[in-house]
Order: C-alpha cells, then sequence, then structure tokens
C-alpha cells in the first residue's frame, strides 16, 4: 500500500508521533502502578509540550489534560489492581 506514502508533512509526522508518544505513556501500566503521580506528570508534560510548539488545538490540549486527569484518578482508586469498572464519580470500584 503506497497509497499514504510521503503524504505527510513533517510537521504532521512530528505531531503524529507527540501523540503517539503520549498514548504510550498512558498505556504505562507500570509507572501508573509504581508512582501515579510520575505517571500523571509525564502525561501532563507531554500535554503541555504539544501545546507549547503549537502541535495541538486548545481543545486537543485540553482534552489531553483531562483524559490524564482522570487516569491518575483510576491509578490512584486502584484500577490496575481491581476487577470491577471504576466510577467516575466516586472513583470507587463497581460490581
Amino acid at each position: 500500500m503506497n497509497s499514504f506514502r510521503n503524504r505527510l508533512t513533517p510537521a504532521q509526522e512530528r505531531r503524529l508521533c507527540a501523540l503517539d508518544s503520549w498514548h504510550r505513556a498512558l498505556d504505562n501500566i507500570a509507572l501508573r502502578r509504581e508512582s501515579p503521580d510520575a505517571y500523571h506528570e509525564e502525561l501532563l508534560r507531554q500535554s503541555d509540550e504539544m501545546d507549547r510548539q503549537r502541535m495541538v488545538s486548545w481543545e486537543e490540549w485540553r482534552d489531553l489534560r483531562i483524559a490524564a486527569d482522570q487516569a491518575f484518578l483510576r491509578a490512584v482508586a486502584g484500577q490496575d489492581y481491581h476487577s470491577g469498572p471504576i466510577d467516575e464519580q466516586t472513583s470507587e470500584v463497581r460490581d
């Protein structure tokens, strides 16, 4: 499939790489379990850096930060250690 080959500008490639890195950090279970604070800080740092370099719009930056905050709340609630889903409002495990 060569239909997508060389179709991105360097700026688009950097943006995609930055978003990929952010999502890999979001999925980093080891860091999330070991240090939820460091996990949260890394997500915020990366989203702020993308905003600083104008890789994302204000709305995208806001959505990344909201997702980081929600992931942090799930991490401190122990979602990785519980089998049930976490209630977003109360941060408690639902049965």
